[in-house]
This record gives C-alpha cells, sequence and structure tokens, in this order.
C-alpha cells in the first residue's frame, strides 16, 4: 500500500480498491499488511481511517512479528486503539498461533537445514533472550519432541551434553538437532557456538546419538554450523 493511500479516508479510496474488496476479489495474500489489520479493525476514529489507525498499529511495533507477544495494554496505548478494537486484534495473532500449533503438531520430518530452521523460525526469531533448543528425532528423521534446555547467554561450560543426551536416551532418539537464537538478529557463529557445538559433536560419537546440526537463528535468518563446516 503507498503512503498516499494510507493518508486518505476510507470513502475516498475507489471501491474496487478498498481492503475488503481487494480480498474477496484477489485473495488474502494479495493484501499489505496495513490493509489485513484494517480489516480487522473495521473502523478507524474520527481524526483517523482505518488504513491510518492501521498503519499507526503498525508503526508502533518494530515488526509486525512482534505483534504475537503484545498484550491487551501495549494494544491499547496505541492512539485510536480502544479495548474493543484491541481485543479483536489480539484474537486474531491467538489464531495465528493455534493455527500454526496445529500444523506443527503430527511428526514433522527434517530433511536439511532449512527443514530445521522453518520449524523453529517463527518461535524463535522474536525472542529477546538466547534460548537453546533441541530437537530429538527418530530414525526416520521425525521430530519426537522439541525442548528448551537454556535461557541465557551461551556457554560452554552451562550447556552440559550429558543433560542433552541423557534426554535423548530417555526419548529413545536416534540423533538430535540443536538450535540457538541471536537476539541481535544475526545469525553469525561465536567462539562458544562452535565450541559447544564440538563437545556436542563428541559427546553424541560416544553414546551412539548423532548431532545433526546446529542451527542459529536471527532475524528470519538462519546458519547451518554443518553446512559452514563446523561440524
Amino acid at each position: 500500500m503507498t503512503k498516499l493511500r494510507g493518508q486518505m479516508m476510507i470513502r475516498d479510496v475507489h471501491i474496487s480498491d478498498r481492503p475488503r474488496e481487494r480480498l474477496i476479489r484477489q485473495g488474502a495474500s494479495s493484501l499489505s499488511n496495513q490493509e489485513l489489520i484494517a480489516i480487522l479493525l473495521r473502523t478507524g476514529t474520527k481524526e483517523e481511517s482505518v488504513l491510518m489507525l492501521a498503519n499507526r498499529i503498525l508503526t508502533s511495533f518494530d515488526k509486525i512479528q512482534d505483534l504475537r507477544d503484545a498484550t491487551i495494554e501495549e494494544m491499547m496505548s496505541v492512539k485510536g486503539v480502544g479495548q474493543a478494537k484491541a481485543v479483536q486484534i489480539l484474537a486474531a495473532v491467538e489464531i495465528g498461533k493455534r493455527l500454526y500449533q496445529k500444523h506443527t503438531e503430527g511428526r514433522y520430518t527434517i530433511r536439511s537445514p532449512e527443514d530445521a530452521a522453518a520449524y523453529l523460525m517463527t518461535d524463535m526469531s522474536t525472542l529477546q533472550q538466547e534460548h537453546f533448543v533441541v530437537l530429538f528425532l527418530n530414525v526416520k528423521n521425525e521430530v519426537l519432541h522439541k525442548q528448551t534446555v537454556f535461557i541465557g547467554s551461551l556457554n560452554s561450560s552451562i550447556v552440559h551434553p550429558r543433560e542433552i543426551f541423557r534426554e535423548a536416551v530417555k526419548r529413545s532418539a536416534a540423533s538430535i538437532i540443536v538450535a540457538h537464537n541471536h537476539p541481535s538478529g544475526h545469525p553469525a557463529p561465536s567462539p562458544e557456538d562452535i565450541e559447544v557445538t564440538k563437545r556436542l559433536v563428541e559427546a553424541g560419537s560416544i553414546v551412539g546419538i548423532d548431532l545433526l546440526d546446529h542451527v542459529i537463528i536471527g532475524d528470519h535468518r538462519f546458519i547451518s554450523l554443518k553446512e559452514k563446516g563446523y561440524m
């Protein structure tokens, strides 16, 4: 959506170009984030069109993904958003969360670093602290279990291989993939990341449960330490 359209009142937009009509004609995927939020809001205020209000909501958060963790108080702090509109937005966000969770409830198969990143990206790319996560896989590379084993700055002395592989044995896992996020948004590995990876590879070879990869999640980007040659 252009800036000019965002400044118009909805009545000034030709009926065929209004968000609801465009969704009906072209499908929801053709709409911008601003237009989708405008549909949820339904109406603007006396001072602003619904499109302008939708844009205000988007600019109040660093990125649209931050809406998934927004509270009703944060939504209502946006000028023009009362309780009813805040509830509408948060309800839509929650529906999106539940649809995603339902999609991933089945046995997800990981065949590549891209598969692992896709499985983890939605939850991990917006975290404000580092989370170290382990995926426990069966012989078909299907995810048996996902577990966060540590929260905080990654340190090789804190991430204990024995705890990870004890859980792997308990889950009858054939292999594991580990992942952690970089809140900075840059997924480049640090020396500590590489050291942790080497320790887990060594421990896995001893117990017979392979570490398939260590994936670092950034701001909707990722790096595979296996692809980078650190394993």
